[in-house]
């Protein structure tokens, strides 16, 4: 049984998710990139582990024989995934950072192509070239030509590349389909993420936790990286991945709206019409796809 309720549940995890990308935003100049990245795993571990950590334990045996697999997925999906995401807000807004995000799901379905040997359509390709029709768009702020003539910022390049990690991230979760419950498998991925963040967080200039900054950590850790994830996967099962997934084209509307409202940022015509792109390019990519990838609508966003 579906009611209200039950679609309530992910649409909440997207907003939270796309409430996220505000606090990178809102993150510059009040904690350095890799502390938030740091702090925002560690306290997500913190809080899972009460509910998690014995089943962990009663299947180590299972975690040490995977742990080469299990902690490249942490170094994909949680550390370099958000960790370039905080670094780009310095130089991109909110809003164009939701969009180049949106990007991911077709990122998945062509990455598909070589990892899982899944068959390219034609709906594929066709989505493929509009969506980055749109996405250059973005990227060069509705002028195409000047990215011929001065190239993609260091910005946008890295939010093309946190989309690209995350997307891989789904792929290989797929493909190598590790034994583990879905939160036992998150969990240990988030320790192995955090590890791998540990050394830039004691080469940050400072780590000092505020008044100011806490919260956005808080906010990061709990919510977007704890909370939502559970709201997401409870939807997925009670309301199936195909009508859950279709949620996750509203996280680039929840962006714009909240980086308008809080940021104070202008929604340009080229937002609407490289956005408006990407998101058709998204919906023919998914035209009539034998054989669904069910990396792309299962697994839970770590935004």
């Amino acid at each position: 049984m579906t009611g209200p309720l039950t679609f309530t549940l992910p649409l909440l995890a997207t907003f939270i998710w796309a409430a996220s990308t505000v606090v990178n935003r809102l993150a510059v100049g009040v904690i350095d990139p890799a502390a938030i990245s740091f702090y925002r795993w560690l306290t997500a571990a913190l809080v899972i582990s009460p509910f998690v950590l014995a089943n962990v334990w009663r299947a180590r045996r299972v975690v040490f024989r995977h742990i080469g697999k299990l902690a490249v997925l942490g170094l994909l999906g949680m550390s370099l995934y958000q960790s370039l995401a905080y670094f780009a807000a310095h130089t991109v807004s909110a809003t164009s950072m939701g969009l180049i995000l949106a990007t991911m799901p077709l990122l998945t379905l062509l990455l598909a192509v070589p990892v899982l040997h899944a068959r390219p359509t034609s709906g594929m390709l066709t989505g493929a070239l509009v969506s980055f029709s749109g996405l250059a768009c973005l990227v060069s702020g509705g002028e195409p030509g000047l990215l011929l003539r001065q190239g993609v910022g260091t910005g946008e390049a890295m939010m093309l590349l946190a989309s690209f990690s995350y997307a891989l991230y789904c792929v290989l979760v797929k493909r190598w389909q590790i034994p583990l419950g879905t939160w036992e498998s998150l969990y240990v991925q988030i320790l192995c993420g955090t590890l791998v963040l540990l050394p830039p967080f004691l080469l940050a200039p400072t780590v000092a936790l505020t008044r100011d900054n806490l919260p956005l950590v808080l906010f990061a850790g709990l919510f977007a990286s704890a909370l939502a994830p559970g709201l997401w996967m409870r939807g997925l099962v009670a309301v199936g991945a195909e009508r859950t997934s279709a949620l996750m084209n509203l996280v680039p509307l929840f962006t714009a709206l909240l980086a308008i409202f809080i940021l104070g940022e202008t929604f340009h015509a080229y937002h609407a019409i490289g956005g408006g792109l990407v998101l058709l390019g998204i919906g023919l990519g998914n035209l009539r796809r034998p054989g669904r990838d069910s990396a792309a609508t299962t697994e839970p966003e770590t935004g």
